[in-house]
């Protein structure tokens, strides 16, 4: 199983008091994920590695601001409140030049995948040269991810270390992929390899802020049943805030949801299941500003040619 701790102690004390509530997928085992770091102050993440020095990831944020990449940020004026946050996170190569007033201009945390990597590089003077502070967790596949030289996306982020050699980037390790997986099959009951899914850059990302943050504001983030409810009756939103003439983002949501060929992302889902963490986890949502409803399970119906479509949350 994999275990998600949030601090329960008082606001502003370490982590690793050892003061800790812990979550697990399945609810009942207690494989630990976290130790306390040698430094007394931060955990030490031992899935999250340095590309450059193989060491363990520390970090702990007490309040953190996970800034999505939707259209729904644009005109927020959310930025100072963003930039507040003790960490701010941001995915794969979502700018905040030219959108300061919106989205801010801190980041603490960049989560990428494997197939952002090239954007990210295309990005470099903002995203790579002004991040000396930042810390970049990339995720993929083992065939990208290997490190025996095979891999190509690693043999790009170690050719970063004579580029950049401060850039405090990491890789996932292979072990922990493979919880991320069980994890998404413990809350939905459906295999993601069989239902021909991949987890969005969202789901990584908010699995990692449940373990490094107390409380976890999201920013931009829609209610599950949000595109499928109001379809008809909200004004077209770009599915990134940085691409205005891009695709909608509720058809994009409904066309990977709905798709059974080829794998395709999940992302109603995933939000089905964060709406669903959030009744018992410190996770709060913000433009659109919402609280989860009551929802019993994430459930799945499975044809019978075996490829998983969503249904909608049950209500109690």
């Amino acid at each position: 199983a994999v275990r998600y701790c949030r601090h329960s102690g008082r606001s502003g004390s370490a982590c690793t008091a050892c003061n800790l509530t812990c979550v697990y997928a399945d609810r009942q085992t207690n494989s630990s994920i976290c130790t306390s770091g040698s430094d007394g102050r931060y955990p030490t993440f031992v899935h999250f590695l340095s590309i450059y020095s193989s060491q363990p990831l520390k970090m702990h944020c007490r309040t953190c601001a996970l800034v999505t990449s939707s259209g729904h940020l644009t005109g927020s004026n959310r930025g100072e409140e963003i930039d507040h946050s003790d960490c701010v996170i941001r995915m794969n190569d979502a700018p905040c030049a030219g959108h300061h007033p919106d989205v801010g201009r801190r980041t603490s945390l960049r989560v990428v995948a494997h197939s952002s990597l090239q954007r990210v590089l295309r990005g470099r003077q903002e995203l790579l040269n002004r991040s000396q502070d930042t810390v970049f967790i990339f995720w993929g596949p083992s065939s990208c991810m290997r490190r025996d030289g095979r891999g190509h996306v690693y043999n790009n982020l170690k050719l970063l270390k004579h580029l950049l050699p401060k850039l405090k980037v990491y890789t996932i390790s292979r072990s922990k992929m493979l919880k991320f997986d069980e994890l998404f099959k413990k809350e939905t009951g459906i295999d993601r390899k069989s239902s021909n899914s991949w987890l969005s850059t969202g789901w990584f990302t908010m699995a990692m802020a449940l373990e490094l943050c107390d409380r976890i504001n999201v920013f931009g983030m829609v209610p599950p049943n949000f595109c499928r409810s109001v379809s008809s009756l909200h004004p077209t939103v770009p599915y990134h805030y940085y691409e205005p003439s891009g695709p909608d983002e509720c058809a994009m949501y409904l066309l990977h949801e709905r798709s059974r060929k080829g794998s395709h992302h999940r992302f109603i889902t995933e939000k089905t299941v964060f709406s669903n963490w959030a009744q018992t986890l410190n996770i709060h949502f913000y433009q659109p500003d919402w609280k989860p409803s009551p929802f019993v399970l994430c459930v799945f119906v499975l044809p019978m040619n075996g490829l998983a479509t969503t249904s909608g949350p049950l209500s109690q």
